[in-house]
């Protein structure tokens, strides 16, 4: 079995937002070609992870702890940009309503938001700008401005800018969040073909119903700290998820999709 390669190795971390401490002593590691979801309830620490593999959040320096971004504790941001790719809330919420479709794909490639004058647009951009809005089922907006698009043609667009550059990794921070029936299938959708053409996904969410099945690996995340590690088959199942969550559950599975209930509660609907 060959060695894994760590994209994301964390040892004995501590780190801060502000003035609360969300992190104390943590380790991790994540690996390359390992479809991850990082799951947990609301304060977490879910974000603050993806903030540290982003470099937006740096650790606390001290004796025996270190973070490691492909093997690197020195991090070029400019290269890291390159390799991953990142669909959040936060980004979502970043661009002006006015901005044309295509120029959110674009930015992607300078790693801004929005286009500024300086940054020139070649012609391999706007192929490979082409290309991402066929396979993601927007080519009829480009020129449509963002502020007119709906929540899932917004959140297919930021992948659409995650996708420019090819990247190994693709972080996904609560995807689905927001989305209408329609739109979240078309997104897992988008994402399981994304998962099968070689791209590692980290998916980071409290929705369960939002692991596509190819996820193999799940990582339980519980007031900062790593409660459980594992395949995802053991993981999300009913003993780890109501200790996760402090509430009795039960998950049902059909076609590699969970759906969580209260434990107790019959698989039929109310009656009617």
């Amino acid at each position: 079995m060959p060695a894994a390669e760590p994209y994301l190795e964390l040892e004995a971390i501590e780190a801060w937002l502000g003035p609360r401490q969300v992190f104390e002593r943590l380790t991790l590691q994540l690996n390359r070609g390992e479809h991850t979801v990082i799951l947990g309830p609301n304060g977490s620490g879910k974000s603050a992870l993806i903030k540290l593999l982003s470099r937006e959040l740096y650790p606390v320096v001290q004796r025996g702890s270190w973070l490691r971004i492909f093997g690197s504790e020195r991090v070029n941001l400019w290269e890291l940009r390159r390799r991953i790719g990142l669909v959040s809330a936060d980004l979502q919420a970043s661009y002006n309503p006015a901005v044309a479709a295509r120029d959110v794909v674009l930015s992607g490639f300078f790693g801004s938001v929005g286009l500024g004058r300086s940054q020139q647009v070649t012609a391999a951009m706007d192929h490979r700008l082409a290309e991402l809005m066929v396979q993601l089922g927007l080519a009829a907006l480009q020129q449509r401005p963002y502020g007119q698009l709906s929540d899932g043609q917004r959140r297919r667009l930021l992948l659409a800018r995650a996708l420019v550059h090819g990247p190994e990794l693709l972080v996904l921070d609560e995807p689905t969040n927001g989305l209408d029936l329609q739109a979240k299938h078309q997104l897992l959708d988008a994402l399981r073909q994304l998962a099968r053409s070689g791209t590692t996904l980290l998916l980071v969410t409290h929705q369960i119903e939002a692991i596509i099945p190819e996820i193999g690996r799940a990582v339980l995340l519980k007031s900062g700290q790593v409660v459980g590690d594992g395949p995802a088959a053991e993981m999300l199942s009913d003993a780890p998820l109501s200790a996760l969550f402090d509430t009795p559950l039960r998950v049902l599975s059909l076609d590699g999709y969970r759906q969580v209930l209260p434990a107790g509660r019959s698989q039929a609907g109310p009656a009617s």
